[in-house]
């Protein structure tokens, strides 16, 4: 039997009365907890196993993307704190100066938004989400002929500061 939790509470890592509510339902037996991967955040439905197998159906909206520490209240009264996993990424930068190639670089944005591959551009970098299998993201970035684009991967705590953008269509 799956059990559902779509009612949030809020964030017990900035929520101290929400923290204390945790370690009671820890204390009580009554607290769920699931280890989620990074393309989950922003999934309005997710289908999950507790960390102690329990069937999970996590139902939120889809505007909201979930966080480490995310608590929620499941129809059994149950709290369920939501963890996530490590996130590996792939890092784009430049060796020598990219002055010259805005065109190339305009196409690259282009060919990442149209796969609809998830980037964040952080000073000199370029930081896109792992949304299919690395040598066919890394075949489609080398197709894109810039001189001197380097393409590097650094795994990234689920806490680190990252807002990637996404694209859609409306």
């Amino acid at each position: 039997m799956t059990i559902l939790a779509e009612t949030y509470l809020g964030n017990h890592e900035t929520d101290p009365e929400l923290q204390q509510q945790v370690m009671q339902a820890r204390h009580a037996g009554d607290l769920l907890e699931v280890y989620l991967q990074p393309d989950d955040r922003a999934k309005g439905r997710i289908h999950a196993h507790s960390t102690d197998g329990i069937e999970l159906g996590i139902l939120k909206s889809r505007d909201r993307a979930l966080s480490a520490g995310d608590v929620f209240v499941t129809q059994s009264n149950q709290l369920l704190l939501i963890h996530l996993h490590a996130q590996t990424v792939m890092v784009l930068s430049f060796q020598g100066d990219a002055t010259g190639h805005a065109i190339d670089l305009i196409y690259l944005g282009h060919v990442l938004g149209n796969h609809h591959w998830s980037i964040l551009m952080q000073d000199d970098r370029i930081y896109v989400e792992m949304a299919a299998d690395r040598a066919l993201m890394e075949a489609t970035v080398r197709a894109v002929p810039i001189p001197g684009l380097c393409i590097d991967y650094e795994v990234r705590s689920p806490n680190a500061p990252m807002q990637f953008s996404s694209h859609s269509h409306h």
